[in-house]
């Protein structure tokens, strides 16, 4: 809110240099604000009394949007790549779905890897964890098991993300 669709009988006023001008009327401290040619923003609208600044909004909103395309800007997005795997896989080529698993989290990403098994595969579930567990173990220098072993429908799932 700021100048006139504020509407508290009293505000706790803070001048545009950041001095606590005290507890006054609404419409004095707009008058104060007018004087000096900027605008009442009503800051903390909670407090008891409100508490008011006389500062210039269109910088102050310019300020706050560029401060969230900052924050917008640091922050990193960790996206989950799968790998699938099937339950007859070769050494070989364990080793290269174990280095593109160490590809995608030295970039900070998870990883899932999921056993799929087809048909008759399905019999012989309990026999292939052995194989997620191994491809943890590979990794287990730069990755942690984010969560553990899962059977979801005809697939076995692990999560591993980046090691702290």
């Amino acid at each position: 809110m700021i100048n006139e669709q504020i509407r508290d009988r009293e505000v706790r006023l803070i001048g545009s240099n950041g001095e606590q001008l005290g507890i006054m009327s609404a419409r004095e401290a707009l008058k104060i604000a007018e004087e000096a040619d900027l605008d009442l923003v009503k800051i903390a609208p909670k407090a008891k009394p409100p508490v008011c600044k006389i500062i210039d909004y269109g910088k102050y909103r310019y300020e706050l949007a560029r401060k969230e395309k900052e924050a917008k800007k640091k922050q990193k997005t960790v996206e989950i790549k799968e790998i699938r795997l099937s339950p007859n896989i070769e050494a070989n080529d364990l080793n290269t779905k174990v280095n593109a698993a160490k590809k995608f989290i030295s970039k900070g990403n998870k990883v899932k890897i999921t056993l799929r098994f087809r048909g008759r595969e399905m019999a012989h579930m309990a026999e292939s964890r052995h194989i997620l567990d191994d491809f943890a173990a590979e990794l287990s220098d730069i990755a942690v098991v984010e969560k553990a072993p899962k059977q979801e429908g005809r697939s076995l799932s692990i999560v591993l993300a980046e090691k702290r």
